[in-house]
Order: C-alpha cells, then sequence, then structure tokens
C-alpha cells in the first residue's frame, strides 16, 4: 500500500496503511490492533517526524467540533481542524487566538506537537495556547491533560509519540485588526544594527531574503495591531518606503495568494501570509528551520550570510523571525526566547542534503534547535540543547508501559 507524499513533496510516507476512523469510539478500539501507530495531521511536515512503517492514523474524519465557552476565553477543537476554517468562526464570535503561523493550512493538532510557531517578540509558539488536550492513548484509554497538571508541559509539543490528540482546548483573546506593511530592499547591516528595534516594530515582524544580495534583506513584513502605539517608524528605522503595491514573500510571484498589505482587516486575515483558498508559498519545495537564543541571533544570521553563495541556488526564500520563550519540554523555545531561520527550499532532494551538514555546522555553536517538522540532517537529537530531555523520555516510557 502506498500511503502518498507530504505536501511539499519530498517525503513519500513509508508507512504500512492508513486508518481514518470516523468517531473517538472507533478510533480507540482501531489503536491497540495497529503496528506502530503514528497521528497523521495535515501534511505539512517536512520529516519523517509523522512516519512510521506500521500505520498512519488521520483524525481528519472524526467529526468537527468547534464549541466557543466565552466565560472561559476559551474554544474547544476537533484536532484536524485546520486553522484557517477556526479563525474567521472564532472572529464572527468576538473571539480571537494570539497568533497564528504563516499559512492558515495547518492543523491544529499537528501545528501543536511540533512547536510550529508565527512571529512576536512577545508571542509564544501556537502550541503556548493549549489549555487543555483530549487523547486516545495506544493502548485505546480516553485521557483528558490540562494546564498545570504534572505532565501537561511534556504533553503538548509531543511530535506525536504519546497519543493520537482528539481535541484541544484553546485559550482566547477579544478580537483585534491588523494592518500589514512590507518594506523592501533594506540594508542587512542596518537591521542587525538595529534587530531588536525592528522585531518590536510590530506586533509581528518577519524579515524575508533570498540571499542572493548578500548585503541586503529583500522584504520586511510589519503586522502592526491597529491601535497599537510604537516607538519607531518603520521608514526611520529601516531607511526605506513602502513597497508599491502587494508583495509575495518570494521576490517576483504572483502576490494573489499573499494576505492583503496597506489595509487594516481581521487578524485571521492578516497574520498569516497567505490565504486558505490559494496554495502557500510556492507548493512543491523543502523546508528547513533552526531556532537559536535570542543573543545569538545576530552571530547567527552572519553564519548563515557566510554561506549566501551555497544557499542562494538552492533558495526559494528565507524568513526571519522571533519567537517568545515558553516552558513546553519539548519545544525549541523552552527556556529562552529564540530567534528562528527559516528556509523553503526549491525541491532539490540531493542538493539540500548536500548543503545542510555544511549549515548545521555554521549554526552549531549557536546553540541551534531544529524544527522537528523540518528537514535537517544531524544524526541524532543533540540532547543537551532540551533540559527536559530526561524527564520526557520518561513521561513517554510511561506512557508506553501503561498502554501496552
Amino acid at each position: 500500500m502506498t500511503v502518498g507524499k507530504n505536501w511539499g513533496g519530498n517525503l513519500t510516507y513509508s508507512a504500512s496503511q492508513l486508518v481514518e476512523p470516523t468517531s473517538v469510539a472507533e478510533l480507540a478500539a482501531l489503536l491497540p490492533t495497529l503496528p506502530d501507530p503514528r497521528p497523521l495531521g495535515s501534511r505539512h511536515s517536512f520529516s519523517r517526524v509523522a512516519d512510521t512503517a506500521g500505520a498512519l492514523v488521520s483524525t481528519g474524519h472524526l467529526p468537527r467540533e468547534i464549541e466557543v465557552d466565552s466565560a472561559r476565553a476559551l474554544v474547544r477543537v476537533s484536532s484536524a481542524t485546520r486553522y484557517g476554517e477556526l479563525a474567521p468562526l472564532l472572529d464572527d464570535a468576538g473571539w480571537a487566538l494570539a497568533n497564528l503561523a504563516s499559512l492558515p493550512h495547518l492543523s491544529v493538532a499537528g501545528a501543536v506537537a511540533t512547536g510550529t510557531h508565527g512571529s512576536g517578540d512577545r508571542l509564544g509558539s501556537l502550541a503556548t495556547q493549549v489549555a487543555a488536550l483530549e487523547l486516545v492513548t495506544f493502548g485505546g484509554e480516553l485521557r483528558r491533560v490540562e494546564r498545570g497538571e504534572p505532565d501537561f508541559a511534556g504533553m503538548v509539543v509531543s511530535l506525536g509519540r504519546l497519543a493520537v490528540v482528539t481535541a484541544l482546548e484553546l485559550d482566547l483573546v477579544p478580537t483585534f485588526e491588523v494592518v500589514q506593511t512590507v518594506y523592501e530592499h533594506v540594508s542587512l547591516d542596518r537591521v542587525l544594527a538595529h534587530l531588536d528595534s525592528v522585531t518590536e516594530l510590530g506586533y509581528s515582524v518577519s524579515i524575508f531574503t533570498t540571499w542572493t544580495v548578500p548585503d541586503q534583506v529583500d522584504q520586511v513584513w510589519v503586522k502592526r495591531r491597529v491601535g497599537d502605539v510604537h516607538a519607531a517608524d518603520p521608514i526611520d528605522l529601516l531607511a526605506v518606503r513602502p513597497a508599491a503595491g502587494q508583495r509575495h514573500p518570494i521576490p517576483g510571484l504572483d502576490p494573489e495568494p499573499t494576505t492583503e498589505q496597506g489595509r487594516p482587516g481581521p487578524w485571521w486575515d492578516r497574520l498569516p501570509h497567505f490565504r486558505m483558498a490559494f496554495t502557500p508559498s510556492a507548493g512543491q519545495e523543502i523546508q528547513s528551520e533552526w531556532l537559536v537564543p535570542r543573543q545569538h541571533a545576530t552571530a547567527a544570521i552572519l553564519a548563515v550570510r557566510s554561506l549566501a553563495a551555497r544557499i542562494a541556488p538552492l533558495l526559494q526564500v528565507s524568513e526571519l523571525r522571533s519567537v517568545a520563550a515558553d516552558d513546553l519540554w519539548l519545544s525549541p523555545a523552552y527556556g529562552t526566547d529564540v530567534f528562528a531561520l527559516h528556509f523553503t527550499w526549491h525541491l532539490d532532494v540531493a542538493g539540500v542534503d548536500a548543503l545542510l551538514p555544511q549549515l548545521e555546522a555554521r549554526l552549531r555553536p549557536y546553540q541551534a534547535r531544529p524544527h522537528p517538522g523540518k528537514v535537517h540532517r544531524e544524526a541524532e537529537v543533540d540532547t543537551s540543547l532540551y533540559p527536559r530531555w530526561a524527564d520526557w523520555m520518561e513521561l513517554r516510557q510511561r506512557w508506553t508501559a501503561a498502554t501496552a
């Protein structure tokens, strides 16, 4: 049986079967009978984090549930729901999520389990929004884990290794509007000299570059909440004026798939870079990402620039952004504010494979933690980068023993 490929096209799943239960009861009955089960979300991971030689388990056919609890400022949502499906319904009810990833096509459970993030100096990854998890263990037991329980911080970013998540409760904030403005052709030296001020320009800030001109970043996307007051003017700080018209993060591509720039709009249609109705980015691609402690951001960016001539021919675009610290054991932002260095490569598996060891070697001195859903080439996890790794392994062993 061929389960097929991931969204980007770089990975063919090795699973022997794909099961798609239509109820939680069916899922609970199935899981104990399956070989080495692993949950599968929207197939947006580029690594084998969501693969197995056994059975892939999709929750995409479970009943879709979105239940807003305004009194508690929470929403209960079924795990396979995509952020682009959830967000407009929350907005209609007067609520919002504090942050979103760059594309709304991701399933909630998959994004949470891999520590996927958006951007913002004071905004944590999407996993930090989780208040509770509803799960079915691989032994078929229904469980619920809430924030504040001893195992909770090890359960949220779990890489799909502990159970199958069927629903999540997420924190809500009152709805808000955002205006995003794109600034082009900014001096990299200027960005690095004022990096903290640049990432403080908006509620969410993303820096894009193709590394074809090593001394310049192609675009800076500044997303400001309407009504917020900011200390710096982007034009003064970046020394360039806003772009004349809509822009795609990849220079030269049709900007129609991107969220609107230059005019205020709802949070869910401005915080992502792409719109739900379109294929995000360029479609066929490979993604890699490393997150370094914030104090190493400038040095890590310069390390990447030293490989610009090798990177540029393989690259569609690189995105640089900030993420706030959290306390989730396997999160790339555990215990420290981080700066993310993201790479969207052309679908050239051999070329990317050849480059990654060099890129990883340049980033290793800066305690770079890889995003588990992206492609990297280190043979084994550097457990020294995760202070709670031993605790998570003990948790995994305990859950495995309990459900065997």
